[in-house]
Parts: C-alpha cells; sequence; structure tokens
C-alpha cells in the first residue's frame, strides 16, 4: 500500500504539468486580450506595458514564470481582469462555498443513488424498479442547468419556499445541491442496481436465505458492501462531475462568492492566470480524489491488494 500511495503521489507533479501545459496552449490561441476594453481603444504602448507587468508580452515567459512561482511561493499570480487582487486570493475565498456544493451534491447522489438502485434491484420489475430507472433516464437526460432553472421556477418563484442568491443558511444548499446531484445519482443508480443484481444471484446469498435469514437482512448484511464496489470506482468521476458542474449551477442559482463566477468571468475575460489557478487547483482536487478511492477500495473489500502486479 505504501509504496502504491507514494508512486501515485510522485504521479501528481507530472499529471499537473501536463494539465497546465495543455491549458496554456488552449488560453493562449484563444482570440482577444485581457488587457484590451471593449468600450474604448487602448494605446498600444499601454498594452505592451501591462503585457510585460504580468509577464505576458511572450508566450516563453509566461510559461516559465508561473510554474517557478507556483512551485517555489505557491502563487498562481495576479489576476489580469480583477485589478488588485492575486488569483490565490480568489480562489481560496470561493473555493468553500464551490466544495460545499459539490460535496453536498456528491452526498446526496450517492445516499439516494445507492437506495434507488438497491430497492430496484430487490424489488424488480416492480413499481420501484420503474420509478429507479425513469429517475436514471431524467438525470442523464436533462443537464444540470435545465434542471436548476426548473427547481428556480417552481420552488423560488412560485412556492416561494427557498430563497435565491444567498449563502449560509441549509436551505441555501438544497436546491443547487440537488441540481448538481441528479446526473451522478443516475449513474450510481444503474450501478448499484446492476451490482446488487449480481450479487443477489451469488452462491453465498443462497445459502445465507437457506439458512433462514430474512431477505433485508441477507441485503443490508452481506449484499451492499459487496455491491458497493462499482460505485465506488464511479466516486472518483463523480467528484469531477459535481465539483466542475458547480460552476454552472452557482449561476443559475446566483450563488455568490464561489468560483463559479470567477471562472465564468476568467474566460470570457481571457484571465489566463485565473483560468491556470483554477483548473491546476481543481485538477490536483481530483487527483486526491482519485487516490482516495483507490486506498478505499482495500477498506471496503480488503482482498483487493494495490501492490499485486494487473491490480
Amino acid at each position: 500500500m505504501k509504496k502504491v500511495l507514494l508512486y501515485r503521489l510522485l504521479q501528481f507533479p507530472l499529471v499537473l504539468a501536463v494539465i497546465y501545459l495543455l491549458t496554456f496552449l488552449l488560453i493562449w490561441v484563444a482570440p482577444g486580450s485581457p488587457f484590451a476594453s471593449e468600450s474604448r481603444a487602448m494605446n498600444p504602448e499601454a498594452l505592451q506595458q501591462l503585457a510585460q507587468r504580468f509577464n505576458a508580452d511572450s508566450s516563453w515567459r509566461f510559461l516559465t514564470y508561473y510554474p517557478v512561482r507556483i512551485v517555489t511561493e505557491f502563487d498562481f499570480g495576479p489576476s489580469m481582469v480583477k485589478r488588485g487582487f492575486s488569483v490565490k486570493e480568489l480562489i481560496f475565498s470561493g473555493l468553500p462555498i464551490s466544495m460545499t456544493l459539490g460535496l453536498a451534491a456528491l452526498g446526496i447522489a450517492v445516499v439516494v443513488g445507492m437506495l434507488v438502485g438497491t430497492l430496484s434491484a430487490v424489488k424488480r420489475d416492480g413499481i420501484l424498479d420503474y420509478a429507479g430507472m425513469t429517475l436514471t433516464l431524467f438525470g442523464i437526460s436533462v443537464p444540470a442547468f435545465v434542471t436548476g432553472a426548473v427547481l428556480v421556477l417552481i420552488f423560488v418563484a412560485w412556492l416561494e419556499w427557498f430563497p435565491i442568491g444567498q449563502w449560509g443558511s441549509i436551505k441555501d444548499i438544497i436546491l443547487p445541491a440537488i441540481a448538481l446531484s441528479l446526473a451522478p445519482m443516475a449513474y450510481i443508480v444503474r450501478l448499484q442496481r446492476v451490482s446488487m443484481l449480481d450479487v443477489l444471484g451469488a452462491d453465498y446469498v443462497r445459502t445465507a436465505r437457506a439458512k433462514g435469514l430474512s431477505k433485508s437482512r441477507v441485503v443490508i448484511k452481506h449484499c451492499l458492501r459487496n455491491a458497493f464496489l462499482p460505485v465506488l470506482s464511479y466516486l472518483g468521476p463523480a467528484a469531477a462531475t459535481t465539483l466542475t458542474g458547480s460552476f454552472v449551477v452557482e449561476q443559475v442559482f446566483s450563488i455568490q462568492g464561489g468560483l463559479g463566477r470567477h471562472f465564468v468571468e476568467a474566460v470570457t475575460g481571457r484571465d489566463q492566470t485565473m483560468v491556470l489557478g483554477l483548473v491546476l487547483v481543481y485538477s490536483t482536487i481530483l487527483l486526491a480524489m482519485n487516490l482516495l478511492v483507490d486506498v478505499l477500495y482495500t477498506v471496503v473489500d480488503p482482498r483487493i491488494d494495490l501492490e499485486k502486479k494487473g491490480a
């Protein structure tokens, strides 16, 4: 286990370096300038001075300057659009909001997805099974921003049960977390249902039933743990879905202070340092989540050996 953890941790810098390079290439070739204003034309000399100030006057200088600062000082540099603010300051002021929303959505997706998937398998071809498959189809087909808009229309505009554009209480989290959780929840329902059906047909389950154990006891005590493994493997991609999807959901629910607004403004304003900083921070979180999932594999099923060849 220790060798695998050390090996994966040593891979982090290489993976992040590749992500940094690809992100830099994409934002550098994009048209427009973070220093130009659409309302009024700027003097070319002033634009050149601004570019030199942010080390953006040449691609090579920009590419080599900021990685050194990130590694040595953990500093992503100043924001090119929001003058007077550093990228690190903006990111770490909004990261708790986006992380809270993403983790809440992931928690809802796992709990509800496992419950619905398990009930669909146990009550196969019944009403609960068809309801679960309908939820799955809806969650996969409808984007989070559409679901969010519908929730705002019903529960905010019509019923007035929830506020919008606020942050600080549980009520402010419920609707955006639900909108963000439907896509990963749908996949978890399908994974849990298929896995549970496979486990329910295993020999040890039939043996437990033959010994007189009730069906509910067999499902809870013997089936859930083994059926959870495919869901556990999906938690890494699910974390990516919820954390990056929170950008759009924050815009739909007008959540102030989160990273969603910063990311949208950085992309539209071509704020290169902000985009790079956000991508690297989120990439680090996702790499850590995938590593955590691998570790949890050995906790849920001790038979799995990560150091074994082919594992």
